[in-house]
């Protein structure tokens, strides 16, 4: 996955705002109650709530 540095210092999770950070092929939430990991498809980022998994 290639996400370039300042894009992942503007994504943010679309359910509670939190940052997102980069692990293997998902971008993970770093809030602690939400928990949202978004899947990257050809180095773009599925932010959408409905394709999200919980960790």
């Amino acid at each position: 996955m290639k996400i370039d540095d300042w894009l992942l210092e503007i994504l943010a999770c679309p359910a509670c705002k939190s940052p997102l950070r980069a692990e293997a092929d998902e971008l993970a939430c770093t809030s602690e109650s939400c928990g949202l990991v978004y899947p990257v498809r050809d180095d773009i980022p599925v932010l959408l709530v409905d394709e999200a998994r919980k960790a």
